[in-house]
């Protein structure tokens, strides 16, 4: 196989996962994007298995992803309330908080410009 010195190429199903409780994470880091496929397994949900990791009371990071696999219910912290499927693009602004809808698992492949994306 031939690259171009510009192309870039990642495995996700090859990286260590970052666990937190029933919530997934593996990450791609390419040049000028990170690539992260999140699964939040049954019963996951970020107010349960991340908030204590993150410190915060609602995730405040922004996430423009892909949903791959199972259903993703997000409630802001207006209290409006969107549920996100297989094959929908979503775009969650700071302030929500997530989880697994129903007994089946929920994956989805977030793209950021790493520490750009989230303002650290």
């Amino acid at each position: 196989m031939s690259f171009h010195p510009d192309m870039q190429i990642a495995t996700l199903s090859e990286i260590t996962p970052d666990i937190h409780g029933r919530i997934s994470k593996r990450t791609a880091q390419l040049t000028d994007v990170d690539v992260t496929e999140v699964t939040f397994h049954a019963g996951a949900k970020w107010s349960e298995d991340l908030r204590e990791y993150a410190g915060t009371e609602l995730c405040e990071l922004p996430h423009v992803a892909l949903v791959t696999a199972g259903t993703l219910g997000v409630k802001m912290r207006d209290g409006s309330y969107v549920e996100f499927s297989a094959g929908d693009a979503m775009l969650l602004p700071p302030g929500h908080d997530a989880w697994a809808v129903g007994d089946v698992d929920c994956t989805f492949v977030e793209f950021s410009r790493g520490t750009e994306y989230y303002g650290s």
